[in-house]
This record gives structure tokens, sequence and C-alpha cells, in this order.
């Protein structure tokens, strides 16, 4: 896979602040006034629009664009790639998230923005991590109190 070089990829933070639906549409409207076949950088665009969405359905209809693009236009893979990091990052698929954002940094290990979503995606798994040790520590405390409170209660 090759990568160029692309200096302007967006703070990971920027994929929390949604479009005005004026915005999105006029990003729509340019995809299909370009039919049948609209330009890459109108679905690109549009695709980054919905991605940032507050919607669950923009956002997987984002990455499926994104997807789109990745596959068909080659010197566009490592900006989709990170936006495809960003839109499973925030639908909190951080599994997904950490296979693209690793791809992108076997290519460019010093990539800044890359750097800081892996940091962000590390965070959230950690913290689902500490979570989930939780809950299973308090299933199991709670488990061993009621088995106490039964032998107890059998003698």
């Amino acid at each position: 896979m090759s990568f160029t070089k692309f200096n302007t990829l967006p703070e990971p933070e920027e994929a929390f602040i949604p479009l005005r639906e004026e915005q999105l549409a006029i990003l729509e409207a340019q995809v299909e006034s370009e039919q049948p076949v609209a330009t890459v950088q109108s679905q690109f665009n549009f695709a980054w629009g919905l991605i940032k969405s507050k919607d669950d359905d923009d956002v997987k209809q984002g990455i499926n664009l994104m997807t789109e693009i990745f596959k068909t236009v080659p010197s566009r893979r490592k900006e989709c790639i990170y936006y495809l990091a960003l839109a499973c990052f925030k639908m909190k698929e951080y599994q997904e998230a950490t296979r693209y954002i690793t791809t992108l940094l076997q290519h460019q290990p010093s990539n800044a923005q890359a750097l800081s979503l892996q940091k962000m995606i590390n965070n959230e798994l950690a913290k689902d991590s500490l979570i989930g040790f939780a809950i299973i520590s308090t299933a199991v405390a709670a488990g061993a109190g009621l088995a106490s409170y039964f032998f107890k209660r059998k003698k």
C-alpha cells in the first residue's frame, strides 16, 4: 500500500463537531448534482460531513462512502484510513479503529494526528478494561456474598 504525504488531516476532536444540517445538505447536493459519477473530492467531503454527524446512521453511511473511496482511489488511501479510524473511534468500535490507526502509523510513524488518535483509542480501551474489571469484581463479590449467606443459613 503506498501512501502519499498529506499534512492537512484534522485533529481527532473535529470528528465530534457536527456540521449544521444546511452544510451537510450542501455537500449532499453537490454529490447529487455531479451524478452519474460524482468527483472523488465531493464524495470525500460528503463522507467526512456524515462522519462528523451526531446520528449513528449518518456516521455509518460516511464509513461506507469512505470505504468505497479507499477501495477505488489508491492516492486517497492514507486519508481514508485516518478518517475511517476516526469514524470507528466515534462509533466506539475501538478494535477496528486500532486496526486502521496501526496501519497508518506503520507507514507514517510520526504522523501527529494519528498518534493523537491512537492515544485517545488506547485511553478508551483502558477505560473499558477497568470498567469491565470493576463489573466482574462486583459480580464475583456479590456472588461470594450470596454463597456465604446461603451457607450460613443452612447451618
